[in-house]
């Protein structure tokens, strides 16, 4: 890992090509698996065009369901398995999750088919970037901190709109490994999202994402999408591993008080997510349990978390 230093408006992680699996260290699948892989997440891609199409036609409830199973469906293409943890609340919300790769999109998607806040430059993404904007996507331009105020009330507007948006408040991925704190963003949790839940009277419900390689029994970065790492670099790793699980907890909801804190509320938040505690967050807030099983869909048996195999 690398010592990055810190700004506001354009945060870095401390990750480099030593936050990534060695060789050999992640177990593979044989050549023909990743074939009929890279085919059909190929397909699904390719879906997702007539999707970008229908997605301005459908009824907003059919809508969601369309991302939702596209989503899922993408999931399992590229040999990933979901499971997902919690239930989210049935009012609009802001979800905010930490950010390890880009699947992280698509598992957020397959949870609840929200309007994501995203960097500019995944508009341009092939397929990705035209099912981002037909979904609704809020595009945030880093490049210009003057814009953050418009990127607030746009994300307060949906909120008021009845619509939940989806924020990444870390700013940029990292590595997310084992003992691998000191890669975490510097500044933490990015505060002014926060406010727009604040303004709209919305909750904030925090998203925690992990992924883990079942062949070893482990925690692993083989889906960390990385500064300096391309695209197609990290699709290909994640084609190649064996049995990869990402995991979406959803924790209890924060309510905060009309005239609460945007740092606390982003400290509160922060906490549920990476586990630790946040002292002084709760003065203005009030979380409410969130109930299991998992999100609206068949319920599991025996009470275990719902387990979406791909």
């Amino acid at each position: 890992m690398t010592t990055v230093a810190h700004d506001l408006w354009r945060p870095a992680s401390g990750c480099d090509d030593d936050c990534l699996p060695a060789a050999g260290e992640v177990p593979t699948v044989p050549m023909a698996r990743r074939v009929l892989r890279s085919v059909a997440a190929l397909g699904m891609l390719v879906a997702g065009i007539g999707l970008v199409v229908l997605l301005p036609v459908l009824p907003s409830r059919e809508r969601q369901a369309a991302v939702r199973g596209w989503a899922r469906a993408t999931i399992r293409a590229f040999g990933v398995r979901l499971v997902i943890r919690g239930r989210l609340p049935r009012r609009r919300a802001l979800l905010v999750a930490n950010h390890v790769s880009w699947l992280d999109i698509l598992a957020v998607l397959a949870v609840a088919p929200t309007r994501m806040v995203a960097k500019r430059e995944i508009r341009s993404w092939p397929v990705v970037g035209l099912l981002a904007a037909a979904a609704g996507t809020v595009f945030v331009d880093r490049s210009r901190p003057m814009a953050l105020p418009g990127t607030v009330g746009r994300i307060a507007d949906a909120l008021r709109a009845g619509r939940s948006v989806t924020v990444f408040p870390e700013g940029t991925t990292w590595c997310a490994g084992d003992g691998a704190g000191d890669c975490r963003p510097g500044g933490g949790f990015r505060p002014a999202s926060f406010q727009a839940a604040i303004d709209a009277g919305s909750p904030v419900v925090p998203l925690r994402l992990a992924y883990r390689c079942e062949a070893t029994g482990s925690a692993t970065t083989a889906t960390a999408f990385l500064g300096a790492d391309t695209l197609l670099r990290s699709v290909a790793r994640v084609v190649t591993a064996r049995e990869i699980v990402v995991s979406v907890t959803i924790a209890a909801a924060l309510h905060p008080a009309r005239d609460a804190d945007r740092r606390l509320l982003a400290r509160a938040a922060e906490s549920a997510v990476h586990l630790t505690h946040a002292p002084g967050a709760r003065t203005r807030l009030r979380a409410v349990p969130t109930p299991t099983p998992a999100v609206p869909v068949p319920t599991p048996v025996g009470g275990r978390e719902l387990d979406l195999a791909a």
